[in-house]
């Protein structure tokens, strides 16, 4: 052998490293609403407000009768130029849209799709927009977004502070019971305040 091919090395085993994982975070913010019906007018200003180029989602989890079928889709559609959906199981989330849980489903978001699952209670109580949030927390860590718009009793409290843990941004409205200090100090101080109109 010549000095020249006893310098070269010799080829060892090739180590291919582990495939990356697709992410599970979307590119754009997921901002989930959680609203009871007082809190469809305040939804509604704040789209109108927004303009259809923020490129953001909208997920809007409301309170809603279980036995009847909701025109949410259409009165929200009238306030923004966005496209405005009723979910229905294995939705992906896209940017500059809004969303809408249908009636008598419970709703997460995993991977950045909405996936729908027949009405729970817990202790008794409907807890929708908590259930949302704390997956919303949990599949799109600091790109979720949570705001409280109006609720019932407690329900989205335990959610914001998921999404607040995660690192993502929390606001709700002044006049929200659930965001009291009473009620959950260790999240109502950061919150931003959204006046009503």
């Amino acid at each position: 052998m010549t000095p020249r091919e006893l310098a070269k090395p010799k080829p060892g085993p090739v180590h291919q490293g582990p495939e990356p994982q697709q992410s599970r975070r979307a590119l754009f913010p997921i901002v989930g609403v959680g609203a009871s019906a007082g809190g469809l007018e305040a939804f509604t200003q704040l789209l109108k407000t927004l303009g259809s180029g923020t490129e953001m989602a909208y997920v809007l989890v409301q309170h809603l009768d279980p036995n009847h079928e909701s025109a949410l889709t259409d009165l929200l559609a009238r306030a923004t130029e966005m496209p405005v959906r009723q979910v229905t199981d294995a939705t992906p989330v896209e940017t500059n849209h809004v969303y809408v849980i249908p009636p008598n489903v419970d709703m997460t978001i995993s991977q950045g799709i909405l996936r729908l699952t027949p009405r729970t209670e817990t202790r008794g109580h409907h807890m929708p927009i908590d259930r949302f949030l704390r997956s919303l927390a949990e599949d799109q860590r600091s790109n979720a977004i949570g705001i409280i718009l109006s609720g019932t009793a407690s329900d989205g409290t335990l959610g914001l502070a998921a999404i607040k843990a995660e690192g993502g941004i929390t606001f709700a409205r002044r006049d929200w019971q659930g965001a009291g200090e009473d009620s959950c100090p260790s999240v109502s101080r950061p919150f931003f305040v959204l006046k009503n109109g």
